[in-house]
């Protein structure tokens, strides 16, 4: 008889102690994605627990509790299930289910249709305490409010949105801190900026909000896009990816975190839409920054 092997010894905050050493995957150059279909590991950027991130069919990527649940104790609309790689909003009839990190991330608010996980993100709540004490995490600071008065300094978009090729993507924080998806010979994300001292950026402009086929027309007529067109199109091939110009040139090197770019949508994104241009001050010898507009 075989004797059930013990679990992997774990830390406090449910990070694996050993990493048994892996063997190295070459991803094609030509594939449509070079982020391998597996669970990649990460850290919720507003609660500091661990995450997984999969891809779902045709959409952007969703974040999932690293842990399966039983059926019963999670309400039908947040069961989700993973099969060869890829995420489902659904259930495939076995007793346990994955469901989405945004219903439990203790730093959101109590999300009303699923009060059956109230004492699971009780847990995550207390291991966020628990991270912050021990200085492994800093929450984000709060967002400011940016007044839309005239006589009102100009704010610095948190998550600006960008257009490369022609098509606007939301960024998840602003332009100069985007870091690169690629993964390091050591295994680890590249630190790299996409926005480098030594590559050219886009530039500040107020654009028409584009309502998409069948929606209403916005109330802002103009808002402020950071655009990349007058970038090469290797370029905007390159910010689009998510990589630094080093990365780039290495197109063997596989994806270790998911490319943070989300379709902008003028409904669903509507507390982004920025009708003023961003007011920073220019630093000295700014080569290779953004070049920011114009107050208007």
């Amino acid at each position: 008889m075989c004797s059930t092997p013990p679990p992997a010894a774990r830390r406090w905050d449910g990070s694996p102690v050993h990493v048994p050493a892996r063997r190295s995957l070459r991803v094609a150059p030509d594939a449509v994605s070079r982020l391998l279909r597996c669970g990649q590991s990460d850290r919720c950027r507003d609660c500091g627990n661990r995450i997984e991130w999969y891809q779902r069919g045709r959409h952007s990527a969703v974040r999932l509790h690293p842990g399966e649940v039983l059926v019963s104790a999670v309400p039908a609309a947040c069961r989700w299930h993973v099969s060869s790689g890829v995420a489902h909003p659904s259930h495939d009839g076995t007793p346990w289910c994955r469901l989405p990190h945004a219903v439990l991330c203790p730093a959101r608010p109590v999300p009303q249709a699923a009060p059956e996980l109230t004492e699971l993100r009780r847990m995550l709540a207390v291991n966020t305490r628990r991270l912050i004490d021990a200085g492994a995490f800093t929450p984000p600071p709060a967002e400011p409010a940016c007044n839309p008065a005239p006589a009102a300094s100009g704010c610095r978009p948190a998550r600006p949105t960008v257009q490369i090729l022609y098509v606007r993507y939301l960024a998840a924080r602003p332009v100069e801190e985007i870091q690169c998806v690629a993964q390091t010979r050591r295994r680890h994300r590249c630190t790299s900026p996409v926005l480098t001292s030594s590559t050219r950026g886009g530039q500040w402009s107020l654009m028409p909000v584009a309502a998409h086929a069948g929606q209403l027309a916005p109330a802002a007529e103009t808002m402020a896009v950071y655009s990349l067109a007058t970038l090469p199109y290797a370029e905007q091939l390159r910010w689009r990816s998510q990589r630094c110009p080093q990365h780039s040139a290495i197109p063997t090197a596989a994806d270790l975190a998911v490319a943070e770019w989300k379709p902008f949508d003028p409904l669903l994104h509507s507390d982004h839409i920025h009708t003023r241009m961003p007011t920073l001050r220019r630093r000295g010898g700014t080569a290779g920054r953004p070049r920011w507009g114009v107050r208007v």
